[in-house]
């Protein structure tokens, strides 16, 4: 996505239910950030209509996941309208990929590790300068992931499960926070604005007697 002169931040696939609206330079111009594990849904567009008033941006920027699947379809669904309402460019980036430049300063390898719901943990790790994945995003349980995983700090929901599973390492529990988006590389933050589930669907299909 091409430098805009402002972009609207949308990130809902976390128990956060975040907003920002940043410059080309990544300034906050107005934010929103709640910790509120339900009701995303409810609260998002409200809280948008509240922080932006009568500004409309020039680009949007969403969470595509791996997280909460209502979370992450509440964001998508919510970018998708405002981008097609008016008509601005729309883009996603990695919640994996924005905990990576949250937390680090340096080119050393981060993992991300996220609760994912039936016992296992969305995992992806992170180096270099600029910043950019190592290997590919898994689901796993804490125990394969605690394998997975040579990184000394691990961030995120699952950070704690995967440290423990693996006895070493330091655990920075962060949520995605819309405001941060912008630390991200331009790469990064390009990706199809559609979902990142991390593992195939729990529904299978019906095959026909």
């Amino acid at each position: 996505m091409a430098a805009a002169s402002t972009t609207l931040v949308i990130d809902t696939v976390s128990a956060a239910c975040s907003a920002a609206l940043l410059d080309a330079d990544g300034a906050i111009l107005a934010e929103h950030h709640e910790l509120i594990e339900r009701g995303h849904a409810e609260r998002l567009m409200p809280a948008i209509a509240a922080m932006l008033g009568e500004r409309r941006p020039d680009a949007i920027l969403v969470d595509c996941g791996p997280g909460s699947f209502t979370g992450l379809r509440v964001g998508l669904a919510a970018a998708h309208g405002l981008a097609i309402g008016w008509n601005v460019p729309l883009a996603g980036y990695s919640a994996c990929a924005l905990l990576a430049a949250m937390a680090r300063s340096d080119g050393a390898r981060v993992t991300a590790a996220l609760e994912g719901g039936h016992g296992q943990l969305f995992v992806q790790s992170f180096a270099g300068d600029p910043l950019a994945p190592v290997d590919l995003l898994q689901s796993l349980p804490p125990g394969e992931a605690a394998q997975a995983s040579e990184a000394e700090l691990v961030i995120g929901s699952g950070a704690a499960s995967l440290v423990a599973a693996r006895g070493w390492g330091e655990v920075r529990d962060l949520f995605p926070r819309a405001s941060s988006a912008l630390l991200l590389p331009a790469t990064l933050r390009a990706l199809p604005p559609r979902p990142l589930y991390g593992r195939a669907p729990d529904a299978k299909p019906m095959v026909a007697a």
